[in-house]
């Protein structure tokens, strides 16, 4: 037994000893990511630090999830997980490492994207979820930023922490999942059984949030996310969703008419809007699926989905990059003899 533990050791220290982290470039509650580097192929990586030591049970049952759940979805929608090592305290995930997300590209209002963009980042988004839940997993934090976006084009979806299996029907969950602005209703109101429709829900905000370019469901409360939501899609009715007065946290809400999502999405097709109103079903039982949902019209209709190669790139800044960037946005509005002003005391090089 000794001897397995020894050697166990030794391949972990082999692991450790192959990985330098280089600069932070995240941090959550319970864990850091850093950009990293393999040293025997000296390729870009990132190393995600879960923070071990501050659970007084030990390892973090997250953790294990998110790494049982990298080892067991292999597909080129999904992060891959290279390998796991402990160090001190900390269990250590090293991840390939994405140059940007699609909230960075969301939020850059210098790039334009176009119908063919949207529809291959929902594309592969969709091949990556139809994947879990293929497998009997639930993403549950589906986001823009947990969908990373590499040089290539290629689209990956991240972050496993609140995945879980979800084969065993009347298994009790957790509703404190996925984060607010794409959490599904049946979560707002306290559901413990629930299954694919929370993801395809998210997706559904994430795909508005696309084609406006801005969040479309901002609640800034549990209860504000509610009544956005009927603002939005309308309040329903036992009719519309039957069983939602039974769920634990239900509770009445103002009647809100629906508004057509013409109104809103004024520039989008008919087929664009009837896949978006599929993903954003009140009852979930009737949400569409990942699969269905690739096999919608929308995808095999004019425009045909970007080329990889041709789609809108983020490219991440380091530091000292954002610095020099931030130094020549400065001087390009000063006039010659601030520029030399600014050099003299700052000492800067023109």
């Amino acid at each position: 037994m000794a001897s397995l533990r020894n050697h166990a050791e030794q391949l972990n220290a082999a692991v450790y000893r192959n990985y330098k982290k280089d600069r932070k470039v995240g941090e959550g509650a319970y864990a850091v990511v850093y950009l990293g580097t393999q040293l025997s192929t000296k390729k870009v990586v990132a190393i995600k630090k879960i923070k071990v030591g501050q659970f007084k049970d030990g390892l973090d049952m997250s953790a294990l999830r998110e790494v049982k759940t990298l080892q067991e979805l292999r597909h080129p929608n999904i992060v891959e997980l290279m390998e796991v090592y402990f160090h001190k305290t900390n269990l250590n995930l090293v991840l390939e490492f994405l140059e940007s997300d699609l909230e960075m590209i969301i939020k850059d209002k210098s790039i334009v994207f176009m119908p063919g963009d949207v529809k291959h980042w929902m594309l592969m988004t969709l091949r990556g979820l139809d994947h879990c839940h293929r497998n009997w997993v639930l993403h549950r934090d589906m986001k823009p930023n947990n969908l990373l976006l590499g040089l290539d084009g290629q689209l990956k979806i991240a972050d496993f922490g609140l995945a879980r299996d979800f084969g065993d029907r009347g298994r009790q969950l957790t509703a404190q999942v996925v984060t607010r602005w794409y959490r599904a209703p049946e979560l707002l109101f306290g559901a413990k059984e629930y299954g694919y429709g929370v993801d395809i829900w998210a997706i559904g905000c994430i795909f508005a949030e696309l084609l406006l370019r801005n969040p479309y469901l901002p609640g800034n409360t549990d209860m504000d996310q509610l009544d956005t939501m009927f603002r939005a899609l309308g309040t329903p009715a036992e009719v519309d969703w039957p069983g939602m007065k039974s769920l634990p946290n239900f509770v009445q809400f103002k009647h809100y008419p629906r508004t057509p999502l013409r109104l809103l999405f004024t520039a989008a097709g008919a087929d664009t809007l009837e896949l978006l109103e599929s993903m954003l079903i009140y009852d979930p039982n009737r949400r569409i699926s990942a699969r269905e949902a690739l096999l919608h019209p929308y995808f095999f209709n004019k425009p045909r989905p970007t080329p990889l190669e041709n789609l809108p790139k983020h490219v991440r800044e380091s530091p000292e990059e954002a610095k020099k960037r931030r130094k020549a946005e400065l001087l390009d509005t000063m006039t010659q003899d601030e520029r030399k002003r600014v050099f003299r005391v700052l000492d800067f090089k023109s």
